[in-house]
């Protein structure tokens, strides 16, 4: 007899309404173990969720324009031979060992300290893409997301206009929200900011660039916007226009870190790693971090205070062929520099082959953007909120620095890492980041303090 199996859809964080974007499967179709089988689109990313049995697709569940959440059927499938033999192999191991007469109690495993098995704190909900000029909507809590009723095509008709279901009153049957009601909605917001009044994001009414045919200068294409850059364009705009950016430039010695970090270059080898300078700068920001806990915060929703972190979660830039996404390595505080590597060389990967899930971008504290492998010297990289502040890495040289020897002094040359740092200037003043990345350079020129 066949065996069916039904696939739901697996662990993808604390999201409850994720939109399946793209179905990669019909009915009679076989798949292998890990092939994709859907596409889930968040407010940060794009997800392809694999198949975890070889086999033949019997029945698809699911629709494009659907929303779904954890544990939700995709579809059920006819496992494969190999499939069933795990299974049947599952069972039996099971039946035996709940049919043996004395069962071996392993002792108590002791408990991890709490620093392991607190969960990670996530990231406050993304703004939706907003391709109109109404207010930006308010931040509304997920648990209040369930009570607007409204269609999969509704929901998807607000988030491009950028307005928050939370606040239309539905005109349908029960209260269900049509599209005619968004429309009234975004309306009246428009009257609002025309009439001087802002919505609670402190939004800009900011007119629209005017329609210009380009055709008429030259030969044109017009190339379609990834899906990362249409997410993450909105984003980036709202922290722009929203956070009051300062940045800090300075330089700091690097020659002895980069003495040290070639030292260890094959000891990496053997271990199938590559050391970059980059797990050094995640270990010197830690330190920096707890230095002045200030930077390792958030601004609460009503601006009145600081939730001050007590985790060490270092965000890192990726260039990908979609655009830039920013992986999370938690608890670096806890981890050395081989682990650290190995971990930025998994999601790096991941990254690049679009299968980041939504809790490896989540609970960031603190973002370090490095060009250093391209170039430049310095730059201004924007706040990945709701963090307070960004660090940017530009490429290193050798410099000649004047060093002081008893009375005299002479010119020495140096490799010198050029830092940019935006802050949030409402958490942030200008001593503060000063002091901050004087500590950083401090440290990062002998890291042997990383220790003390």
């Amino acid at each position: 007899m066949p065996t069916i199996k039904n696939i739901p859809v697996p662990d993808i964080g604390d999201f409850k309404g994720v939109e399946v974007i793209e179905i990669m499967v019909s009915p009679g179709d076989s798949v292998a173990a890990e092939d994709s089988l859907i596409t889930l689109e968040s407010d940060k990313s794009a997800m392809e969720i694999p198949s975890p049995d070889a086999g033949v697709v019997k029945e698809v569940k699911l629709n494009i324009g659907d929303t779904v959440a954890e544990g939700d059927l995709i579809l059920t499938l006819e496992l494969a031979e190999a499939s069933k033999e795990q299974a049947s192999a599952a069972t039996t191991t099971a039946a035996v060992e709940q049919a043996s007469p004395t069962p071996i109690v392993a002792p108590p495993e002791a408990a991890p300290p709490p620093s392991q098995t607190r969960k990670p704190s996530l990231a406050e909900p993304v703004p939706k893409e907003i391709k109109q000029p109404p207010p930006e909507p308010v931040r509304i809590d997920d648990s209040l997301r369930k009570k607007a009723h409204a269609s999969p095509s509704v929901r998807r008709f607000a988030r491009e206009l950028g307005a928050a279901l939370e606040q239309v009153k539905g005109s349908g049957r029960k209260g269900r929200i049509i599209k005619q009601d968004v429309q009234s909605f975004v309306k009246s917001q428009l009257q609002k900011v025309s009439s001087g009044e802002v919505g609670q994001g402190g939004g800009f009414a900011v007119p629209a660039m005017p329609e210009i045919d380009f055709a008429q200068f030259g030969e044109i294409e017009n190339k379609t916007l990834s899906r990362i850059q249409k997410i993450s364009g909105p984003v980036l705009h709202r922290s722009w226009v929203t956070i009051p950016h300062v940045t800090q430039h300075d330089e700091t010695d690097i020659t002895e870190m980069e003495a040290f970090r070639n030292s260890m270059k094959s000891e990496a080898e053997r271990r199938g790693l590559k050391l970059t300078p980059l797990v050094f700068l995640m270990k010197a920001a830690v330190a920096a971090l707890k230095e002045f806990p200030e930077f390792n915060a958030s601004l609460s929703s009503d601006q009145t205070s600081l939730i001050m972190k007590k985790y060490f979660h270092i965000g890192f830039a990726v260039d990908t062929p979609g655009g830039l996404v920013v992986p999370v390595i938690r608890d670096v505080d806890q981890k050395g520099l081989f682990e650290l590597s190995e971990e930025l060389i998994a999601l790096s990967s991941k990254a690049r082959e679009s299968k980041l899930s939504p809790g490896e971008m989540q609970g960031g504290c603190f973002t370090i953007s490095s060009l250093g492998g391209i170039g430049g010297t310095y730059f201004t990289p924007i706040i990945n909120a709701p963090e307070v502040a960004i660090l940017g890495v530009s490429r290193s040289k050798m410099q000649p620095v004047y060093q002081e020897n008893g009375q005299d002094g002479e010119f020495v040359p140096r490799l010198m890492l050029p830092l940019s740092l935006s802050y949030d200037h409402r958490v942030i003043d200008g001593a503060k980041a000063a002091r901050f990345c004087s500590y950083l350079g401090f440290i990062l020129a002998d890291v042997r303090r990383l220790l003390i």
